[in-house]
């Protein structure tokens, strides 16, 4: 297994979002990321699932709204323990240079300090989690250069 820290930088290849800080949460079993206006929405007689990604203060910030037509949709709980209805998607991570399919659960995580939460599911037998160390995928790939 990979030693992975407490926080690392991702990147997010299908949504064309790269070097995002993310927070390696093992009190959290699913991943999430953060977005706004999120909708589904009826075109040509298909529902689409509608998003912006981070937001307008975030360096990495484009205005690009994201448009999923397989998505779905459960409760999770949220930080503070309550039941949320969330929609989710499926997307590449890329960490360590290895790319993952990973489900991410929508929502707004404005009051959080990152924007992408890492849960167990991701976790799981891929990384050894040190909460002592943090970017040593960020460093790693600073040192290859």
């Amino acid at each position: 297994m990979i030693t992975i820290g407490r926080k690392d930088r991702i990147c997010l290849p299908g949504l064309n979002l790269m070097d995002l800080p993310a927070k390696i949460d093992t009190g959290a079993y699913g991943s999430a990321l953060h977005c706004h206006h999120i909708a589904v929405k009826e075109e040509k007689g298909k529902k689409i699932l509608t998003f912006d990604v981070l937001d307008p203060s975030h360096p990495a910030y484009e205005k690009q709204v994201f448009r999923f037509e397989k998505y779905g949709d459960k409760i999770v709980k949220n930080t503070g323990g309550e039941p949320e209805h969330r929609y989710t998607i499926e997307t590449e991570v890329t960490i360590f240079n290895e790319t993952h399919m990973v489900e991410f659960s929508l929502t707004n995580r404005i009051q959080m300090k990152v924007p992408v939460l890492l849960g167990r599911k991701f976790l799981r037998k891929r990384f050894l989690v040190d909460v002592n160390l943090k970017d040593l995928s960020h460093k790693l790939k600073k040192k290859k250069k």
